[in-house]
């Protein structure tokens, strides 16, 4: 792989920064280095002296003066070094990330402000304007409010109940040669429970799309989420488990399964485009934060991988019977006046209505009657085209209120029709 073909003009000139790399340094020192090199400020002076953590099944987590210190100072910009190594850990244990050349071990992971900063600073790091980047469709806003602003050109990927699709993929690549300089390198997608179709990709389509992207060198840029969201088991294999030539880049979070609110998530991939990605935390963000991570630590490490793993099948069974009581309201006040696919996992539906489109319906007359949805413009690379779908989350809503939410859904599509 020669990943100097996808990175920019901008992060190639990117140099570190000589303070975080003297960070790095003193926390790796012997006790009997002195330093008056960095700028950290003196713990002592700071208010919060020790914190205890109560779980939700009971267990006191004691945070106590010298984990606080750690928590509330400044750390290596990849992150805390012992939450990035439990979660390279979790990686070799579900994804196994590939391993070449003579050098063996050539990826790496990055702690990231959720996954959605590894995201922003991954294309920001690669693309160029007038870049062509692959865009599974429908797909995630927050990753189109990312690309729409750098002058690139979105090429849309269509998908359909079994995620994207490797027939269209192949159409649109076969108009380039592999030569083209202005051959796509990127492609986007969303593999699992996906955002906003709630559907995932097969083990058969991954290995297609996987082939593709070989065929034409393209990189793949997975991002899920919802991958311990997958409402059957076994889990169906990620790209990065599929990777043989290091041409993944592999976006977690543990938005979905621990907390939204501690923004912490990772990116795992190829060593050459995280060094990149990590040059830029250094002149942004500087690490994710400190105390996010350090409380994060101290929950994975009471539970360990097996704990871990009994949490995740406990947040999976609760979406899994979300998702039940959803569909049955769907079906008693939807059906007929719209279509939809079981999700495979995640947190929504998505609904296809019989009307033209979705637009003022959902922004102006359902929030008339108190009810709130995504209307499925929202998702598409050109959100000014009709759209018939609608984005339904079923995570926070009682079934009482996905009754109500999708009965009167049901009223002003039959008085749409009629007008």
């Amino acid at each position: 792989m020669n990943y100097a073909r996808f990175l920019n003009k901008i992060s190639q000139a990117r140099q570190p920064s000589p303070i975080r790399v003297l960070t790095a340094i003193l926390q790796q020192s012997k006790p009997s280095m002195i330093s008056m090199a960095g700028g950290m400020p003196n713990v002592r002076t700071f208010p919060i002296e020790s914190a205890s953590l109560k779980l939700s099944d009971g267990t006191q987590l004691e945070m106590d003066s010298e984990l606080m210190k750690k928590a509330l100072q400044y750390t290596q910009t990849p992150g805390v070094p012992d939450l990035v190594n439990w979660v390279k850990g979790l990686q070799e244990r579900v994804h196994n990330p590939p391993a070449q050349g003579s050098g063996g071990e050539n990826w790496d992971l990055l702690i990231t402000n959720g996954s959605q900063d590894g995201i922003c600073k991954s294309f920001e790091a690669m693309v160029s304007p007038g870049d062509k980047v692959l865009v599974e469709t429908p797909s995630y806003p927050g990753t189109l409010a990312i690309l729409k602003p750098m002058d690139c050109e979105l090429i849309p990927v269509n998908s359909d109940k079994n995620g994207l699709d490797p027939s269209d993929l192949e159409r649109v690549m076969s108009q380039w040669a592999v030569s083209d300089c202005d051959i796509p390198k990127l492609l986007y997608l969303i593999p699992n429970g996906g955002n906003p179709t709630g559907h995932g990709l097969t083990e058969e389509r991954k290995r297609k799309i996987y082939s593709i992207a070989q065929k034409y060198n393209l990189l793949i840029l997975e991002d899920d989420p919802y991958f311990y969201l997958q409402f059957n088991e076994p889990y169906v294999p990620s790209f990065m488990s599929l990777d043989v030539d290091g041409r993944v880049l592999r976006f977690d979070s543990f938005s979905k399964l621990i907390s939204s609110g501690m923004r912490v998530g990772s990116v795992t991939g190829p060593n050459p485009i995280l060094d990149r990605i990590a040059l830029h935390m250094q002149a942004s963000v500087m690490h994710a934060s400190c105390l996010s991570q350090m409380v994060l630590l101290q929950i994975l490490n009471e539970w360990g991988y097996e704990g871990f793993d009994q949490h995740v099948e406990i947040v999976t069974e609760f979406y899994r019977q979300k998702k039940n009581i959803c569909l049955k309201a769907a079906e008693k006040h939807l059906t007929g006046l719209a279509e939809w696919n079981e999700p495979s996992g995640g947190m929504f539906l998505w609904l296809k209505l019989n009307v033209k489109d979705t637009y003022e319906l959902i922004t102006v007359k359902a929030r008339e009657r108190d009810v709130l949805f995504v209307p499925g413009n929202a998702f598409q690379v050109d959100a000014t085209q009709p759209c018939q779908y609608v984005r339904a989350s079923y995570s926070l809503c009682s079934e009482e209120q996905m009754n109500t939410a999708f009965e009167r859904l049901a009223g002003l599509i039959k008085e749409e029709q009629s007008s």
